[in-house]
């Protein structure tokens, strides 16, 4: 299974439609948001990847509830609140903006996942702590680091690539 990874999206509406066309292109099944989407108008857009979205808020999101609202409106895009937990292909996922420092640390050094997804400082990663893979897909936006990006995760061999936009 290939599982898709976005986030930080921050209205940047041109690089969001850049970002569904190359995760379509590299056939992911599913997608995660690491959050901050910012305004509810961006999610049609992320939902015209016609897959499964799951995504969490981050700390830059203003209007949750009207998010919630146009998430249910698209139909194939959820939003799990400030943390989710998955299970994709017999693979445990915790999935969480990062802004909580403590709580990224606790599931990246706790054991209990086989892949942690977050997002938060725009900087895109590929980590690991003891069988623990870590993934932070970088910035959609290219605000910070002027170098849009994302991620896939090929759940076969638990490989993961970033992808520069």
């Amino acid at each position: 299974m290939i599982i898709g990874i976005m986030g930080d999206t921050h209205d940047h509406l041109p690089n969001i439609r850049k970002a569904v066309v190359a995760l379509s292109q590299g056939r992911a099944e599913i997608i995660l948001h690491t959050g901050d989407y910012i305004a509810p108008f961006v999610i049609p857009e992320i939902a015209g990847a016609e897959v499964p979205v799951v995504g969490v808020f981050g700390n830059n999101d203003g209007d949750c509830p009207l998010l919630l609202t146009r998430c249910r409106e698209e139909g194939n895009i959820e939003i799990r609140g400030y943390f989710a937990e998955l299970e994709c292909d017999g693979q445990k996922i915790a999935l969480l903006h990062g802004h909580d420092r403590e709580k990224l640390s606790e599931c990246v050094e706790c054991g209990m996942y086989d892949l942690v997804v977050h997002g938060h400082t725009h900087r895109s990663s590929v980590t690991r702590a003891g069988s623990t893979l870590c993934i932070n897909p970088g910035e959609v936006c290219g605000y910070l680091t002027e170098n849009p990006s994302l991620a896939l995760y090929e759940t076969e061999d638990r490989s993961a690539r970033l992808i520069f936009l």
